[in-house]
């Protein structure tokens, strides 16, 4: 079997003021849901995110009106943007003008060649990256005939022949995304394209579902990609708010050890010991610290005093409930007792002194 590529070896390619691949910091990406065409919607929730911790947004470009839009949703905005371009290669163009910092286009859906080349063209005169997307649900007809289906082969070998054409127009600022809902096949797509490309890699689960079923299976899918030294960008693709996704992505990569700081909360599972609504508070504590990203620390939430101070010594600071009122630990010693409904200011200020 060949040697995977280690994200240290691929491309380093810029994305308005941001750098990625060569081993960089991996970069959290997301997707507007608003319409893009709605400026102050738009911007409005890309504030949001970056707020979250968003490093690049991505808003789809489907009509002229959002192209155009582009110029004034990059004044009010301080993360680089990228233009998701179908079908149309004029989109592409107007993004461009537009002050895109990036394009995400299928040259397989743009049509004929010399389509693709006019956004070359624009892209290599205005240095402005590509991204090269293929998913399971755009494989080509003779691909999916010559490997009777989607599979992991096919969806390399779809990506691999739109880099070559992007290539052969003498442009190589590129980065690949090759997705599919399946997660093992993900996987094994990412395994086998990786040993023969160096371009980065943007790394993501499409369509993974809700909540629930899209972090399970973005978790699981990026865990296993991104643990092999795959990937230099990812998207968590979740059916919901997109904050979500950010939340999700920072702690997959803090879980991995690839993204340090922010403030980890670890909370017990409950049982009929517990006297306080530790599921509620738990919630309070996860929404409370994202104030608090700069920081570098455990916080643990548990639900009893029985368990609590020493489930909670490996934490910086906890809380442990007990009746109408509950333990605030610093370090695993107990500073003091706190009644119930202070106990998630009571962390805070602790928190604001660190």
């Amino acid at each position: 079997m060949e040697e995977t590529m280690s994200r240290e070896q691929t491309k380093v390619i810029r994305i308005g003021d941001r750098v990625i691949g060569g081993g960089n910091p991996i970069l959290i990406q997301s997707m507007c849901n608003t319409k893009t065409e709605d400026i102050e919607g738009t911007v409005a929730q890309i504030l949001e995110l970056e707020q979250a911790g968003c490093d690049i947004i991505r808003v789809a470009v489907p009509t002229m009106e959002a192209a155009e839009a582009l110029t004034e949703i990059k004044r009010q905005i301080h993360i680089p943007l990228v233009a998701d371009i179908h079908f149309d290669y004029r989109l592409a163009l107007a993004a461009m003008e537009h002050g895109a910092d990036k394009i995400r286009i299928n040259p397989g859906n743009i049509g004929a060649v010399d389509r693709v080349r006019a956004v070359v063209e624009m892209a290599k005169e205005r240095e402005i990256p590509i991204r090269v997307g293929v998913n399971s649900g755009s494989l080509e007809k003779p691909l999916l005939e010559k490997y009777g289906g989607v599979t992991a082969e096919g969806l390399v070998e779809s990506a691999l022949q739109k880099v070559a054409l992007i290539e052969q127009m003498g442009y190589e600022n590129l980065v690949i995304s090759i997705k599919s809902s399946d997660v093992m096949m993900c996987v094994k797509a990412h395994e086998l394209i990786d040993r023969q490309t160096n371009y980065p890699l943007h790394v993501g689960i499409t369509e993974a579902g809700t909540l629930t079923a899209g972090n399970i299976k973005s978790s699981i899918g990026l865990g296993i990609i991104l643990n092999q030294g795959i990937g230099d960008t990812i998207r968590v693709s979740l059916t919901g708010a997109p904050v979500e996704e950010i939340k999700s992505a920072k702690l997959i990569l803090k879980t991995l050890g690839l993204r340090k700081g922010g403030i980890e909360v670890v909370s017990c599972p409950t049982c009929g010991r517990t006297k306080i609504d530790l599921i509620g508070l738990a919630n309070q504590v996860e929404n409370m610290v994202t104030e608090f990203d700069h920081l570098n620390v455990k916080v643990a939430v548990m639900g009893c005093v029985v368990n609590g101070p020493g489930e909670a010594r490996e934490a910086d600071l906890g809380i442990a409930g007990g009746i109408g009122e509950g333990l605030l630990i610093r370090k695993g010693e107990v500073i003091r007792k706190v009644p119930e409904e202070q106990l998630l200011e009571a962390l805070r200020q602790e928190l604001m002194k660190l």
